[in-house]
């Protein structure tokens, strides 16, 4: 019997100028993949992820379609080589990274899961435009006790959630800026360390309420199939069941609530033992992985080896 494979794909973040440039020379199918992103997008994704600038590269909008485009071209880069199986026993991935998840599962199209990352970027662009709102990570030996304490004191009439459940050490809260500033000392009175984030807005977080909204059409303009495999929710931290229209659900509620990936990981660490990889970009996920479970060890595709 072949071994299990669980992918795990990049989310926001682990963009940067050179993304996917050493794939798409070294394949052709990679190369390829880029090609098409750009003809569905209508402009030279390709360009963009590969000399930048900066500036462009991490822009919500464009750095979504840049990850889904990168991470879909490294996963057919390496079944071309016979480096990957055709069969995954899971999928999953870190907010934007559920879409690649889904596509790699079989739950749509390549050009229509671009579509979705590339509407998604937009809206939620546009919300952390009109909302504004900013977002902290908390690092240290973090209790979920501890982060609703920082929330709660620090929100007063605000918006202040937790937004991404990193890993055991480390929860991303996200809400009002007057909030985010107001949580520091709050943080550091909890033994923990305090890092405002440079972002455009305050995703994961009821401030996202519009895009949220304007995601729900989306998901319903694009052809569904049902997933082939397990494929891991970002909102339940454990499997989307296969009801397409649950899945879609679930996909509106990512955008305003929180990201369980260390439930994630933690759920699949116990549950499908195996191969795990991480496609590019980045190394993100493989580093998470170690905090999560050090017993699981993820095998990371940045660049061809």
């Amino acid at each position: 019997m072949s071994e299990s494979l669980v992918i795990l794909c990049p989310g926001q973040g682990a963009q940067h100028v050179g993304m996917g440039k050493g794939w798409s020379e070294a394949s052709s199918v990679a190369a390829q993949t880029f090609a098409e992103a750009n003809d569905v997008l209508g402009f030279d994704l390709a360009k963009t992820c590969f000399e930048g600038p900066e500036a462009e590269v991490t822009r919500t909008d464009v750095a979504q379609a840049a990850i889904y485009v990168t991470t879909v071209a490294c996963v057919r880069a390496l079944r071309d080589r016979g480096e990957l199986g055709d069969d995954f026993a899971a999928t999953a991935g870190l907010s934007l990274g559920e879409y690649t998840a889904l596509h790699l599962a079989g739950a749509f199209g390549f050009s229509d899961g671009l579509k979705l990352v590339w509407q998604r970027g937009q809206f939620m662009q546009a919300a952390a435009e009109s909302a504004g709102g900013s977002m902290v990570a908390v690092t240290g030996a973090v209790t979920d006790q501890a982060v609703q304490k920082v929330c709660d004191g620090a929100r007063g009439d605000d918006v202040l959630v937790p937004a991404n459940y990193n890993s055991p050490m480390q929860v991303v809260i996200s809400g009002s800026a007057g909030a985010c500033e107001r949580s520091v000392a709050l943080i550091e009175a909890e033994g923990l360390k305090a890092t405002p984030l440079t972002v455009a807005g305050a995703f994961h977080s009821p401030l996202m309420r519009d895009a949220a909204d304007r995601m729900s059409d989306a998901l319903d303009a694009v052809s569904w199939s049902e997933p082939t495999t397990t494929v891991m929710s970002n909102v339940t931290g454990e499997p989307h069941d296969k009801d397409i229209g649950s899945i879609k659900s679930l996909l509106v509620r990512q955008i305003t609530e929180s990201v369980r990936w260390s439930q994630n990981c933690q759920w699949l660490s116990a549950n499908v033992p195996g191969r795990y990889v991480e496609p590019a970009p980045g190394k993100v996920l493989t580093g998470l992985m170690r905090r999560i479970d050090k017993k699981t060890k993820v095998e990371n595709h940045a660049e061809p080896k």
